[in-house]
């Protein structure tokens, strides 16, 4: 699941949380692998602050990282749950209802 970021990750990163500089966890102290959970461990005040900041990304861009979740790229569990269902209702919203219920599905399984 660990991967390193390439530059349209460092573009949705930078788009999701502006106000981070670096990209480096500073926890880990090491670049951070994946864009959704730093996001939502680090910047996001709450599951709405987390959802606006969804909805900037555009359609393809979201997409992009729903297809990372579903190939093991982008990792889900390290996102907090609050989070996961205001992503949920973003991918529904923008994307598709059946594709919302994959991604609520797959987190779901992937917990157990």
């Amino acid at each position: 699941m660990a991967r390193k970021l390439n530059s349209g990750d460092l573009h949705i990163l930078k788009k999701l949380a502006p106000e981070l500089v670096d990209p480096t966890c500073g926890h880990a102290g090491h670049e951070f692998r994946s864009v959704l959970p730093p996001v939502s461990q680090h910047i996001s005040t709450s599951s709405g602050d987390f959802r606006e900041r969804l909805l900037k990304l555009t359609d393809d861009e979201l997409n992009y990282l729903v297809n990372l979740i579903f190939e093991g790229m982008e990792s889900l569990h390290c996102v907090k749950k609050e989070h996961v269902d205001a992503l949920v209702e973003v991918v529904s919203l923008r994307l598709s209802k059946a594709k919302a219920a994959e991604l609520l599905e797959l987190y779901k399984f992937a917990g157990d």
